[in-house]
């Protein structure tokens, strides 16, 4: 069982501007997936608040796999990413790599993505971004390899 934790990443809506869209979505299409959303949590836009979130996520291991929506742009706020690769031990950077390309099928600007995507301990962590249309078309271009990437970390290693 694939147990999932989704952090969204949002200054408005911890300041109550915006609601949570895109956490909702990414909910959503784990439950068609069958895989099982087990913690969801909304946290402003800065480094050491998300780090500290994805390093306790992963730390005690609540879920074996951990996506973050929202602050992967290029504006002065955006540092998911840094406090992403701040607690990975090993980065997937194929993913990110993979999202980007793909998502120039739907908008030029996804080269403008800094996601990234690795592994604490035996849990993966995946950037997407803030807009629902963008966090469920790159989840939808990875999803099928992170069963595997689940077993691998698990100790699953036969092909």
């Amino acid at each position: 069982m694939i147990k999932v934790a989704i952090l969204t990443v949002s200054d408005s809506t911890i300041a109550g501007i915006r609601k949570d869209l895109s956490g909702p979505a990414l909910e959503q299409r784990c439950a068609e997936l069958n895989w099982q959303v087990v913690a969801k949590s909304v946290v402003s836009d800065e480094e050491q608040e998300i780090a500290h979130k994805l390093r306790d996520w992963a730390d005690s291991r609540v879920a074996n796999v951990v996506l973050t929506t929202g602050g992967t742009g290029v504006a002065p706020r955006d540092v998911t990413p840094e406090a992403t690769r701040s607690i990975l031990h090993r980065e997937v950077p194929g993913l990110a790599e993979l999202m980007r390309s793909k998502g120039l099928e739907q908008t030029k600007f996804s080269v403008l993505s800094r996601a990234v995507a690795g592994t604490r301990n035996s849990t993966f962590i995946l950037n997407l971004p803030g807009s629902v249309r963008g966090a469920l078309h790159s989840f939808n271009i990875v999803e099928g390899v992170i069963p595997h990437i689940v077993d691998l970390l698990e100790g699953r290693t036969a092909h």
